[in-house]
Formats: C-alpha cells, structure tokens, sequence
C-alpha cells in the first residue's frame, strides 16, 4: 500500500473539514476561521520538526482571550471526531477494521484453504465453527466520550459520504447529500459535546442495546451468511442451522465491582429492557415474514399444526406475533411498575426457534429451498445469537463484598468470624453448606445495607430465566473459598440458578498463583459435582499492568493462561478464559487478532470470552459492515488458534522473559511504587484530579475515595497518562530490560528470534512499537513545564523522559528499523494527519489546567467545559484511550 493516505479517505477528510469550516465561519465568521488555521499551521510546522513552530503554537495559544478559548477547542475537537468518522468509513469501505502490516489481513476464507492443506478435514471445518463459543462481553467502561445524540449524528454523517460517493452519476443525488451532510455538521457544531450529568447505568444498557438494533441485528445474519457461502465453497455443506460461533453478553447494568450506582434493582430493569427491545425487534422480523411467507405449499408437519388453511405459514407467524407483541406487553408493563394480564408470553429462545424451524422445514421439504433461505434463515440466526434477551447479563462484584456477608453472617449465627479463619476452615465450612439440605441464611435475617444488597442481586438471579444471565464474575479472586462463597450464596438465594462462576485474577501475585487456586478448586469433590466438566476464569489485564508494568504484567498474563489449560487437562474439564481487554496496550488492547493468535497454545480451544470496552465497542462494532468485518477476525483468530495453533515457547525463550519481566517489573516498581516524588507528579503533571469532573460513565474513578495511586482504577490512570502523551504505563521498565539484554553477547540476536518466531513476544513489540508511535515527549515536556514547579519533580520528570528515549532507541535496534512504523504506513500517516489537531489541544489544556489551579479550581463555567472538550478532543484524536 502506498504511504500517502488512501485518496477517498483524504477526499472524505477533505470534505468533512471544508464543511466544518464552512459551519464555523457562518456562526462566529471568517476571522475566526483563520485562527483557526494559524494555529493549525503553527501545530504542523511543530510536527514538522520545527521547534520554533512549536513554542510560536504555545506563545499564541497563551495570549488568546478567555472568551475563545472555548470555540478554539471546540474546532478541534469536531475536527478530529470527523476525521475519526472518515477513517471508520474507509475501513468499513476496504474491510480493514483493525491495523495489520501489508499482506497479514486475515481473511476466513483463506484460513479455511490452509486448515484443509494441513490435514483438517473439510468435515471437521464445518464442525469446529458450529462449536465454536466466542462471546464478545460490551461493558461500559468509561473511555466513550462522545455523547450518544452525537454518535446518532455522525453515523447519519458516514451515509452521507456513503451516497456522496455513489452519486458519480446522478449529480443532484450527490448535491443532496452534500446538503444534508453540511446539515449534520452544523448540528454537531451547535451541540454540546459534553455531558452534562453522567450516564446512569441504565442509559449505558440503552447505548449497549442501542449498538445491537443498530449495528448487530444486521450484521448478525450477514455474518452468518457469508460464512454460508465460505463453507459451500470449501467444504460443500451450510453451517448448522443453529449454530452460533459469535455471541453477545453485557456488563451494562450487572457489573457492580466498585460502583455503587449498579443495584439489584438496576440490574432487574436491564434485564428487563433486553427482553422488551428483544421482542420490539423480532416483531419487526415477524412482521416482514408474515407479509413474504404468503406460499401455499406445506408439509405434513406444519399442515398438523395449523389446520387445513390456505396460508400455512402466515397462520404460524400470526400466533408467534401475538406471543411476541404479548412479551413485549409484559415487559413494558414490568418496567412500568404496573400488573400484567396478557396472554402467554416467550419465557425461552426454543419458543420462539421452534415455529420459525417448523417453516423452514417445510419450506425445505417441499422445494422451496430459495424461500428458506432467505429472511427466514436470518432470523433464524438472529434467534440463535440473540436468544430472547439480546445479550446475557454477567453479574461481577468484588470477593470483600461476598467475604462481608459471610462475616456477618457467621457472627449472627454464633459460630464465630469468617473472616479470621484460615483458607482451610473457610473451604470446609463453605463446602459442608453447600452439601446441607437445611437453609442456612435465616429467614428474618437482620443484615447491614451492603449485605442486603449482594443478598438481593442473587435474589434478582434466582427469579430470572437461565439463559437471560451470563456468567458470575469474581474480582480480586485469590482463593478457592473466593468462588466457594459464591457457589453458597447462590444455593441459598439464588433458587435453582447456577451461573458459571469465574474467579478474575488481577494483580502480579494472583496471576502468578492464578493455576494453583484452579487446581486447589477442581481437586474438591464438593466443588467439582457443583460445576460438571466446565471452568471460566478471567484473566485480567489492566490492573495487572497497573500493578507490575506492562511487560510483566504480559509474561505473567501468558503463564497464567498456560498454567491454567495444562491443570484443567489434568482433571479433565474444559477450559473457558475470559480475557478482560481494554482499548490501550495498557489495558490488553490491540488487534484482536494478533492477540489472540499471540496466546498460549491450547488456550484458544474453540471457546474464548472477551471484554470489549468503552469507545472500541462502537469503533469495532457501531456500524454493521465494521461489525461484521470485526466478527470475521474473531472468528478466524480463534479457528485458527483451536486448529493451527501457535508454537510453544523454546525454553531459552522462557528464560529470556523471566529475567526481561523482572528487569522491567523492578524498573517499575523503583518509580510508581518507591520514589516518592511520584505520586506528587502523576498529580501535578496530568489532569487526574480534573478527570473525576468528566462524567464519562456511572462508575467512580477511584475503588475508594481516599488513599492514592493504588486506589485509582487503571483506565482513569491510563486516561491520565494518555492525555500528556508520555504514555507511562504500558513502557515504563521494558526499556531497562531490552537494554541490559542488548548490551550482552548474543542479545540482539535472542530477542530477534523471538520477534519473528514466538507471537507472543512479536505481537508485544507490535503494540509498544504503535504506542511510542502515538507519544509525544516533547508535548510531556510542556506539561511539566507548565504545571510543575518543584526541582525534585522535574528531574523526575526528565529521567522518565531519558527512560523513553533509551527505550525508543532499543526498540528500533531490535526492529532493525530507522523509524518507528515502517512496516504499517498506514497507521503513521493517520497519526501524522492527526497531530497538527491534537497539539493545540495538548496547548490548551495545559493552560487550563494551569488557571484552574491558580484560581483553586474556581474558573468559569466556560473554561472549565473547555477543558473537558480538550480531555475528549484528545481521546478522539488518539481514539484508544481506554
């Protein structure tokens, strides 16, 4: 591919800014408009190596008035979300969803030709993908920024440049859209950008269910089709009529781990929103179907079923539709808070799959193969993704809050403090309870607000259909008394639920003990009757990273993963790995299908889970064509690693990354944890205590209110960092390992042969490679200078930035590259094309930041949404953030 930017992505920029220009200069005129661009050009000539463009860009942005200093971010910002809105739109146009190096874009179609000339059977494809269990878990992390009113508007956005372009031949269709999109433009101008208050968890299910009516419900059947079509071609036969390689669950509105916001009652209400917008868009399904199945021809078995009529399958469809309108009824009316007297309503997925199977079985029996599969098979593939519920609902809360109840509930019941007995005592009492017929939490049960709380979630569980919950999630799970308490709690509230229960492994030392606690788990009796011949467990990834650093936290994420597969083979159970990914390196982000081909082999066995969080949702999945490319490369990745896995790692391999870890994880730890001047600056250089006024989403940016670092969670502290550019958490302390391995006799060459032959060490230089690319020291710089003013910090500060340095300069010496992304043009010209929009934004909010503290946090209402506009201007700039 060219290194110059695709030209109909540039036309599109073109457009999009020139339209944006336009709307600008009608509300606040010409003069305006060209500063704008002066600073746009000072910004470039900054990019451009000049250093005098860059202090000309500041000195300029100093002197302007308060009074435009909102305006001033507001262009930007509009700026690089419309570019953002180009960009998606070329990927959706050339399926590059994700960024590869040229010549590495998985295709499935290909992958499928590869398996066969490997040995696999075009039988066993056909086999593998019909049991293959990907759920994709939306949660609503806070990293969204754009407000849910804008993202309505840039998609209106992206069709206008969709007809724009297929208007070649009809000038006034283009003309129109041309109009319409001005018009778009200026109503995102003249809307605001930020929230005003922050979204309750119930508005965050909306955004998640609003993704699948307006993306998914497409591309679901889409997916399933072209999948169809591969199959015929390569194996020659369909994929199994209910098969569903990719499916949905949500965290929207049952992930209570530290927010206080997600109730029992909340997550009753989202529960029931899924089964109302379920049934609101199969009665559109329905409806479409009734009015097409108008044939007269019908087997025996349908005949049997509704009589002798003259239009068979319009008869089935009309009393599914009056089942359907009747769940949508009751659903309304639960929400409402009002009695339901309707008829009966669709309580499971086989009541509403049986009658659509019914027709298109008779369809198939009497020739009419064409009619079946059409609408009607898309629906019935949406049946067997969606279900009755769009989305399964995961229940996540912390082990301290499951420990609290037990405490409390020891103590009441005179049989001691469950929170001073060892793991021993807690496994026994844990295990005798659950094999007890007698109830053991009483029935009048006196018990502190919090207790009551997780006492009435698994209420909540117990009254719900199993297939509308997913799984329970455990986090800061260290023990097998973690998942034992769960597995009592739901024997005695939960009714007959029984959710799979995966412990969440987060810190350095879980990790590392992560296969130890499984196996302690699986050898009890007790335990191994409650959970039949399957084990989730998730892997986490962001507070692992905060806790060790980045490579550290990656090598004992790897190791963790291989401990886990070869215990659960040992006792004979089928390992599920729930990968808790976010946006940023950081976080676990990345390509997904490069990280998942860079696990351990047989971790990847035909099932995998996966978290996708905050804004990737909408840049993976917000339009259906994006979507469905996203779903293929989920696909692929994990057919590829079930039947083509990678290699294990040679043991001079392991050695190498125990001792590079260990490196990077005391580099780490030497600052984050034990300079004290640390803390002073991660405070004093980025908008940390400004980001809790951003109201991104309903969880608290801190675990607890008080206490420092540690208590912050790991988005808003990649946030942070994210913001001034330097990037810390996902490098800090690789660079002291690869240099130290450099300077040795044979160390080049070592960590050479693991980039190219070990994925995992490949795809890890591939992300820190794109990170580096994306930082900027020289913007970090003047943060520090601007907001610091203490010695002590900034040497701090300047022995980071050496870190960096060093780090950038060893990282190209094992690339064997002059320049940071050579090999992935693409990805560097979309930065390069940004950062002329991102640094003034930089400028300016560093000036914020600035008054903000002079005046003690009291500036005007203005300034102070302006700084915000900047936070968001920059994550939209850098898109993955979170």
């Amino acid at each position: 591919m060219s290194t110059d930017l695709h030209e109909s992505l540039r036309d599109n920029v073109r457009i999009l800014g020139d339209s944006l220009g336009h709307t600008i200069a009608d509300d606040l005129g010409e003069e305006f408009v060209a500063r704008i661009e002066t600073i746009r050009a000072l910004a470039k000539q900054g990019q451009q190596g000049e250093r005098e463009g860059r202090q000309a860009l500041i000195e300029y942005l100093r002197e302007l008035p308060d009074n435009e200093l909102l305006p001033v971010t507001r262009a930007f910002n509009q700026f690089l979300n419309l570019a953002n809105i180009a960009e998606q739109h070329y990927r959706a146009r050339f399926r590059h969803v994700e960024d590869y190096k040229p010549g590495t874009q998985p295709m499935l179609g290909d992958l499928l030709k590869r398996a066969i000339e490997n040995g696999h059977s075009p039988r066993r494809l056909v086999q593998a993908l019909a049991e293959m269990r990907v759920e994709l878990v939306l949660t609503a992390h806070p990293t969204e920024i754009i407000r849910r009113t804008l993202i309505q508007k840039y998609d209106a956005i992206d069709d206008c440049l969709t007809d724009i372009e297929s208007s070649t031949d009809y000038p006034e269709r283009g003309a129109r859209a041309r109009g319409r999109l001005s018009e778009l433009v200026g109503q995102a101008w003249h809307t605001d950008e930020i929230r005003h208050e922050r979204p309750t968890p119930v508005d965050e299910a909306k955004w998640g269910f609003a993704v699948i009516e307006n993306s998914l419900w497409k591309a679901v059947p889409d997916f399933h089709r072209d999948l169809d079509n591969l199959l015929l071609d390569v194996a020659g036969e369909r994929l199994l009529l209910d098969a569903a390689p990719i499916r949905f669950a949500s965290w929207m509105g049952g992930d209570r781990d530290g927010n206080p916001n997600v109730t029992a009652k909340v997550t009753r209400e989202v529960l029931l929103l899924g089964r109302w917008m379920a049934a609101d868009l199969y009665l559109r399904d329905l409806d479409q179907l009734k009015n097409e199945l108008s044939m007269w021809k019908a087997n025996s078995a349908l005949r049997a079923e509704v009589g002798d009529v003259a239009e068979p399958y319009r008869e089935l469809l009309k009393r599914l539709l009056v089942r359907v309108e009747s769940t949508r009824d009751w659903a309304k009316a639960r929400l409402d808070g009002k009695p339901y007297d309707g008829g009966p309503i669709i309580e499971t997925r086989d009541q509403l799959y049986s009658p659509l199977l019914a027709c298109y079985r008779s369809l198939c029996d009497v020739g009419l193969d064409i009619i079946a599969n059409g609408v009607l098979l898309d629906t019935l593939r949406r049946v067997a993704v969606f279900g009755v519920t769009l989305a399964k609902l995961d229940l996540r809360q912390e082990a301290a809050r499951h420990e609290q109840v037990m405490e409390e509930l020891t103590e009441s019941l005179g049989i001691g403090h469950y929170r001073e007995w060892n793991e021993q005592q807690r496994q026994e009492f844990l295990l005798d309870e659950l094999a007890s017929r007698r109830p053991l939490i009483p029935r009048r049960w006196e018990c502190s607000a919090e207790t009551r709380e997780v006492i009435d979630t698994f209420r909540v569980a117990a009254n719900e259909p199993a297939e509308s919950l997913g799984t329970y999630v455990i986090s800061m799970a260290a023990q097998p008394s973690d998942v034992l308490c769960v597995a009592l709690l739901m024997k005695e509230v939960g009714g007959g639920a029984k959710l799979p229960i995966a412990p969440l492994f987060e810190t350095l030392d879980d990790l590392n003990r992560a296969p130890d606690v499984v196996d302690q788990l699986l050898s009890l009796p007790g335990y191994r009757a409650l959970v039949g011949n399957c084990q989730e467990v998730m892997i986490g990834y962001s507070d692992s990273a905060k806790d060790a650093g980045q490579l550290a936290a990656a090598w004992a994420q790897y190791r963790a993963q291989e401990g886990l597969v070869g215990v659960c083979r040992r006792h004979d159970i089928k390992l599920t790995l729930f990968h808790g990914r976010g946006g940023t390196v950081g976080r676990g982000g990345g390509p997904a299908h490069a990280a998942i081909l860079s696990q351990p082999p047989g971790s990847v066995n035909g099932s995998l889970r996966v978290t996708e969080q905050g804004e990737m949702i909408r840049f993976k999945f917000g339009q259906p064509d994006i979507a469905l490319r996203s779903m293929e490369i989920y696909a692929c990745a994990v057919l590829e690693g079930t039947l083509l896995p990678p290699p294990e790692p040679k043991p001079a391999w392991r050695a190498e990354m125990e001792r590079l870890s260990g490196i990077a994880h005391q580099g780490y730890v030497s600052v984050v944890r034990e300079d004290p001047d640390f803390v002073p600056y991660f405070r004093a250089v980025t908008p940390e205590a400004a980001l809790g006024r951003l109201p991104l989403g309903s969880r608290p940016a801190k675990r607890r209110q008080d206490g420092g670092v540690e208590t912050l969670r790991a988005i808003p502290w990649i946030f942070a960092w994210t913001q001034t550019r330097l990037m810390l958490p996902a490098w800090l302390g690789s660079g002291e390992a690869f240099a130290r391995r450099l300077a040795e006799e044979e160390g080049l060459k070592a960590l050479q042969e693991m980039r190219h032959q070990w994925p995992f060490f490949g795809t890890y230089l591939d992300m820190l490679e794109m990170l580096l690319a994306k930082a900027d020291v020289d913007i970090a710089t003047y943060y520090e200078h601007r907001l610091v003013n203490e010695p002590a910090l900034e040497q701090l500060g300047e022995r980071l930035r050496k870190r960096f340095a060093n780090l950038n300069e060893a990282l190209l010496i094992i690339l064997d590259q002059q320049t940071l992304l050579e090999s992935t043009p693409l990805i560097r010209q979309a930065i390069e094309v940004r950062n002329p929009y991102i640094d003034p934004l930089h400028g300016l909010q560093a000036e914020l930041l600035q008054r903000n503290r002079d005046a003690d946090g009291a500036i005007s209402a203005d300034l102070s949404r302006a700084l915000m506009v900047t936070m968001a201007g920059i994550a939209a700039g850098l898109r993955n953030t979170g």
